[in-house]
């Protein structure tokens, strides 16, 4: 498939979705979101792509939110019907594989809530990162008050939503909406290199895992175990644990094979 609003590079085992919209900040239409649900169809039968970077084209932006100019007349009942279809913030958070978000600017309202969605988040030094919804008389409807707040704590996520305030990216770090902050031109390298050493592991054991750690959120703690020692026990019925095994006790490295 043509893309006319996304960029996909596959190497590595890396694959790279770059939302390219320089000129509107990167900013997400309903074009480039059917873009990137197919891309995620696309990539999970995929066994030479193991891990998924999301980034933005440019040095300005990540994504600088929604594309406001789509939401210009929209009813309460035409939005809800708009949002009936698989949203691109909950099919990330799904992908079996883990997701990077690599932040290079500019990260709000629709584009914070689809890092939130990512499994981890690395920014530039120039990055900047808010949930401004509340100044155009709407709130975050991708996620926002719901990931943002599991992540930071309510106190925090209640202040940054409630003023649209923006935050430099040593403060979302500090806050632990951000894994590290690197200058921008090391982004790219530094989280490459860490996308490299989750590719070189077990991609049955890196989907169990992701499964095993969103459960935390999203059950108490007794289930989470129950579920945790499921996902245990299904790893051992993989070809990969079999290799993982034999290349500790022969002392070499493995070679897995996604089964």
């Amino acid at each position: 498939m043509v893309y006319q609003n996304i960029l996909l590079e596959t190497k590595d085992r890396i694959s790279i979705l770059t939302i390219n919209r320089p000129d509107k900040r990167n900013a997400l239409n309903q074009a480039t979101r059917d873009e990137i649900l197919h891309v995620l169809d696309s990539l999970q039968g995929l066994t030479d792509s193991r891990v998924l970077i999301v980034t933005g084209a440019g040095d300005k932006a990540f994504i600088a939110g929604a594309d406001i100019s789509e939401f210009e007349g929209r009813t309460s009942l035409t939005q809800r019907d708009a949002m009936k279809s698989l949203r691109i913030f909950d099919a990330i958070e799904d992908f079996p594989k883990p997701v990077i978000a690599m932040i290079n600017g500019f990260c709000l309202g629709g584009g914070l809530e689809l890092a939130l969605a990512c499994d981890l988040r690395f920014a530039s030094d120039n990055a900047k990162l808010g949930q401004p919804e509340i100044n155009l008389g709407i709130i975050p409807g991708g996620g926002g008050t719901q990931r943002l707040t599991r992540l930071i704590g309510e106190g925090k996520s209640m202040e940054l939503i409630l003023t649209g305030d923006l935050i430099e990216a040593r403060q979302a770090k500090e806050l632990g909406l951000v894994n590290d902050v690197f200058a921008l031109n090391e982004l790219q390298d530094r989280v490459r290199v860490l996308a490299i050493r989750m590719a070189e592991k077990s991609p049955v054991a890196l989907r169990m895992a992701k499964e095993a750690v969103k459960t935390a959120s999203r059950m108490n703690l007794r289930e989470g175990l129950n579920r945790e020692t499921d996902l245990f026990c299904l790893t051992f019925g993989s070809e990969d644990k079999e290799e993982g095994v034999r290349a500790f006790l022969e002392k070499r490295k493995p070679d897995f094979k996604g089964r």
